[in-house]
């Protein structure tokens, strides 16, 4: 069985879709929904639909591990709240897992917008991960769930806790990068402008590279775009 866990926080625009999407795909699954406190309809909407709902503090490292300690599924699917798999997603993560030396893996992503510049920027996420063997969480990572207790979970950091995980990975045992597309939202893109959040992408994770705090970081992440620059020189 496939345990699914999908952080959420404020996602009542999508959590429904989310759920549906999930529910038609065949095979054995169980789906576990951790809310990082929303404030918004999410839990209810979530309560109606007959899936395994928990709390947690907010932060996605925080959710997905407490998601993953009351799993039941043999393998862990960790999914963001607005990415949808593919109609082949199980059989394709039985496929890999079943391999000996196969401890996990991720999907390509294809983004929900057809127009050129997020076919590029999709092209290009999936290189850069091949190529260095680094996730983020847009890619539905998924992993034995022997291994995941084994390398000791998720960081739990407010920000870059999917890029430590598949560096945990990676040394745990072979990581396979599948073909096969999830589909994820656009919006973020969409609503900072795309030329901004490539850069701000790009420079927080040159920035954790030289081990600046997580915490500074999400400081950066989660300001309007306005008022990144004057955080990042004034903030002690």
């Amino acid at each position: 069985m496939i345990s699914i866990i999908i952080p959420v926080l404020d996602e009542e625009e999508h959590i429904s879709s989310a759920l549906e999407s999930i529910e038609r795909l065949n095979g054995e699954k169980e789906i576990i929904l951790v809310d990082g406190g929303s404030i918004d309809n999410t839990v209810d909407i979530v309560k109606k639909k007959g899936v395994i709902l928990l709390s947690s503090q907010k932060g996605r490292g925080h959710q997905m591990n407490r998601g993953a300690e009351i799993a039941n599924g043999e393998t862990l699917l960790f999914l963001h709240a607005d990415t949808k798999l593919p109609d082949n997603a199980f059989l394709e993560i039985e496929r890999i897992i079943k391999g000996s030396e196969n401890i996990g893996g991720r999907f390509n992503v294809k983004f929900d917008d057809d127009r050129f510049i997020f076919k590029l920027i999709a092209f290009l996420m999936n290189w850069r991960s091949k190529l260095t063997g680094i996730f983020t969480g847009d890619h539905a990572i998924f992993i034995r769930k022997d291994i995941f207790k084994d390398i000791g979970g998720f960081l739990e950091i407010p920000l870059m806790e999917d890029i430590a995980f598949s560096k945990k990975m990676k040394r745990g045992g072979r990581v396979v990068c599948l073909e096969d597309n999830v589909i994820t939202s656009a919006r973020k893109w969409k609503e900072e402008g795309i030329i901004k959040t490539i850069l701000m992408m790009w420079f927080l994770r040159f920035l954790y590279f030289f081990k600046i705090s997580p915490k500074f970081l999400s400081k950066i992440y989660y300001r309007k775009s306005s008022k990144r620059l004057s955080l990042l020189f004034f903030l002690n």
